[in-house]
């Protein structure tokens, strides 16, 4: 049923998927950007149901998983985070990798909806520690379009890794432009 309904928002809706998920990769960082809008997550969720990616987890900011709405974020994959304590979450999420044959985790770089003054440095710390890809998935609003990037893995260049993730998200239009991640660009 939740298939059916996710083929039909995301037809309805114009989307498609370009480029795909590799069925072969069994522990990644997925990383989803430019995140805008509270419809990157329907829009994530309908993609992952019908590319059948239910494997992959999911981080969230622990508020979304409070109430009632907490036990479905959990049900589908989410992982809270506590986004304002220092809790030693990179190392958390690498021992997760560590005890698991098989753990897929998406998350945004940005960390916010907002225009993000940076990316956040998480998500790559923990690609690193863990020795798993990270495999970029831009959310293209524009041409209604969902683009996944080959798997990389992290260099000993972090700034030559986090432009090459910059090049690859900059030139995609979130749900609201104005507040991707185009100003981050190095000029």
């Amino acid at each position: 049923m939740l298939y059916l309904i996710s083929k039909i928002y995301l037809y309805l809706r114009g989307w498609k998927a370009l480029g795909s998920f590799s069925a072969d990769l069994n522990r990644a960082v997925v990383i989803v950007a430019p995140h805008t809008s509270s419809e990157d997550l329907f829009v994530c969720l309908a993609f992952r149901k019908i590319l059948h990616l239910e494997r992959f987890s999911f981080l969230g900011k622990q508020e979304l998983f409070k109430g009632p709405l907490g036990y479905i974020f959990r049900w589908l994959g989410g992982i809270p985070v506590d986004r304002f304590h220092h809790t030693n979450f990179v190392d958390t999420v690498v021992n997760l990798f560590n005890s698991r044959e098989t753990f897929i985790v998406a998350l945004s770089p940005e960390g916010t909806r907002k225009k993000a003054e940076r990316l956040r440095t998480g998500f790559y710390h923990i690609a690193k520690k863990a020795g798993v890809p990270i495999v970029m998935v831009g959310l293209d609003f524009e041409n209604r379009r969902m683009i996944f990037s080959e798997p990389f893995y992290t260099t000993n260049d972090e700034k030559e890794d986090f432009n090459k993730i910059l090049q690859f998200f900059g030139p995609i239009k979130g749900k609201y432009p104005e507040l991707g991640v185009a100003h981050l660009l190095p000029s």
